[in-house]
């Protein structure tokens, strides 16, 4: 049959599930419909061939049986399904829960802000019905209080002309769609921020709910609250074990007590159990998260204090971060909030899928089947084998981990969710807690634990045939399939919440490594000469330089307008002289002139007479 196709006959089959439920007054989702037919495909007691298609007869069984199993009221199991289907369908991680809340708002705000970008006002009463809209966007966007309490508007109004006037929309309008929607953002964050400060000076802060102090009084009550259940829970789970226990040893008592469900409803108060622990880990984290933020919000607050103080004015530069800040710690507060409240129905909703328990199992009832047994707590339970240890010198093949020689012990993924897989198996459904310390076997990249040293013993002789009778059983009961976390061999029954974390939690141990050690080289800490110069004429170089610089000439020049202003220095180089020299040495000479007068000192005679007398030696003399 074509997927399509078969897609098709499925979604009819559940559709007519659905009408057969809700003619008979009980309305249920189709998810829950969607869990129960493969639930009942997969009991092999029901007799569908997984390979062969369905015909006609084959459709009308399932349906009778899928509407028997939803209209049977007195059923845990039906119980657990519903609630791990309501679990799965509500619970989103911490990060995705925020990331979705944040995302829900932005699309809320996607219209007013569209709005505020897209508009081309010019009028004044345009500009100004812009400007109140822009108010209302930073309303509606920081959650501090309605848009439409008068007071509350007059005071983010005061608190936006301080850092935007009116009179800067024409600047605003000029601006892209994205700078736009930029700027409101950042808008926002400012006048959150001076409205929280305004309201920790006693000046402000009209309907601003104290969120700290809120969060600091609901998480101690949801914590307590769920505290107290899951007490609850974990003794009625106690209880269940130690009565299976009894029944398990007394075949007579087994075959009377067959129709009560003593192991479905040990399934159903250990789901609960399980999921309540789960939503108190978040809680955990988020007073961790607000005990954190709290501390920053008074930090960031008394800085502010120091920056303003009595001060006229504040540079933007240096109090607009810090409103920012405390505006992004406000929000981090809004989202504990919401978290919180989720968190809270989340288990408000999960103990309406626990009313069997009363029917079943009154008091009177428990009490009777309780005669002459002790209860043992899951802790007692593993302090009973906290001496014992497997002994690898009686193993060759399979390996195993101990706390002592793993690194990452407590982080591994342990299979069928820490329960013991042989008790499950040996008999027929018992859930008693593993104890790691006896020794974890690794087997087919799998982590199983035990309740007892000849448990584990007797698992690691066949781990195949124990994990096929686990299998076996969770094909009846459907709701083990993820109590136990057995998704990987019902590949087809993951949770929607669950197929992206399959690989991702899935941590391997470790036990080898490699090491290695290698002896310092220089022990004192180095001393590298950075002047040092191995190369003789580059140290012939710099020679020359020095003597160079040692005839060197500075002359400076002062003015007028320079005076007292500031130095100013020029370095020149003086001349020298240059000479050429040849290979050979050659000169010439030429005569001396030797001329002399004669009688330019006069004599007797008033006048003077000169004689010149050239005394000049020939050429050739010379």
């Amino acid at each position: 049959m074509p997927p399509t196709q078969a897609e098709s006959v499925i979604k009819n089959i559940i559709r007519e599930i659905g009408q057969e439920c809700a003619a008979h007054g009980e309305i249920t989702s189709e998810t829950v419909v969607a869990f129960m037919v493969k639930a009942v495909v997969l009991d092999p007691s029901n007799g569908f061939n997984m390979d062969r298609t369905l015909v006609k007869t084959d459709v009308q069984k399932l349906v009778k049986l899928c509407v028997a199993r939803l209209l049977d009221n007195k059923n845990p199991s039906l119980d657990t399904i519903k609630m791990q289907v309501y679990f799965d369908m509500n619970y989103t991680s911490r990060e995705d829960f925020l990331e979705e809340h944040h995302r829900v708002l932005e699309s809320r705000l996607g219209i007013v802000s569209r709005e505020i970008t897209d508009t081309r006002a010019c009028a004044k009463e345009e500009l100004e019905n812009l400007y109140r809209k822009i108010v209302s966007y930073v309303l509606l966007r920081s959650g501090l209080g309605s848009p439409t309490d008068i007071k509350i508007v007059r005071e983010a109004t005061a608190a936006l002309q301080s850092v935007f006037p009116q009179a800067e929309l024409c600047t605003f309008l000029t601006l892209s769609k994205k700078d736009k929607e930029r700027q409101l953002k950042e808008l926002t964050m400012i006048v959150t921020g001076i409205r929280l400060f305004n309201r920790d000076c006693g000046k402000g802060g009209e309907g601003i709910d104290d969120l700290p102090a809120i969060l600091l009084e609901a998480i101690p009550a949801t914590t307590h609250h769920i505290d107290s259940q899951l007490q609850i829970a974990q003794e009625q789970a106690f209880r269940y074990t130690a009565i299976i226990e009894k029944v398990t040893n007394n075949p007579l008592m087994a075959k009377e007590l067959q129709p009560y469900m003593l192991k479905e409803a040990l399934y159903n108060v250990r789901q609960y159990e399980i999921f309540l622990q789960t939503v108190l880990s978040d809680i955990i984290t988020c007073a961790e998260e607000v005990e954190l933020m709290t501390k920053q919000l008074a930090a960031q607050l008394e800085q502010l204090k120091m920056t303003v103080k009595s001060k006229t004015a504040v540079p933007t530069s240096q109090v607009f971060p810090i409103f920012i800040a405390l505006a992004s710690l406000w929000t981090s507060f809004q989202d504990e909030t919401v978290l919180i409240s989720v968190l809270s129905n989340l288990t408000t909703n999960l103990e309406l899928f626990l009313g069997t328990h009363d029917l079943l199992f009154p008091e009177k009832v428990m009490q009777g089947l309780l005669d002459g047994v002790i209860v043992k707590t899951d802790m007692t339970r593993i302090e009973e084998h906290l001496e014992e240890k497997v002994q690898l010198a009686d193993f060759r093949v399979l390996e195993w981990l101990f706390p002592e020689t793993t690194a990452n012990f407590n982080k591994l993924l342990i299979q069928y969710r820490g329960f013991c897989g042989y008790t499950f198996a040996v008999t027929d459904g018992l859930l008693l807690p593993g104890n790691p310390t006896i020794g974890i076997l690794k087997y087919k990249e799998k982590y199983y634990t035990f309740n007892s040293r000849d448990a584990a013993y007797s698992f690691a002789e066949n781990p195949d045939h124990y994990i096929n009778l686990i299998k076996e059983k969770a094909k009846k009961n459907a709701e083990l399939i993820q109590l136990l976390e057995l998704h990987q061999q019902f590949e087809t029954l993951i949770p929607y919440s669950q197929m992206k974390d399959v690989d991702k939690h899935f941590i391997k141990p470790i036990t080898k490594c490699e090491n290695g050690t290698q002896t310092d080289t220089h022990i004192l800490p180095p001393t590298i000469v950075r002047s040092y110069e191995w190369n003789e004429w580059e140290l012939r170089r710099k020679a020359i330089q020095l003597a160079n610089l040692r005839q060197k000439m500075t002359h400076s020049v002062q003015t007028d307008l320079s005076h007292m202003r500031r130095d100013n220095a020029s370095q020149v180089y003086p001349l020298k002289e240059v000479g050429t020299q040849s290979k050979r040495e050659g000169s010439t000479r030429v005569p001396r002139p030797q001329i002399f007068i004669a009688g330019l000192r006069g004599g007797q005679s008033k006048t003077t007479h000169g004689v010149k007398i050239n005394l000049t030696r020939a050429v050739d003399e010379t």
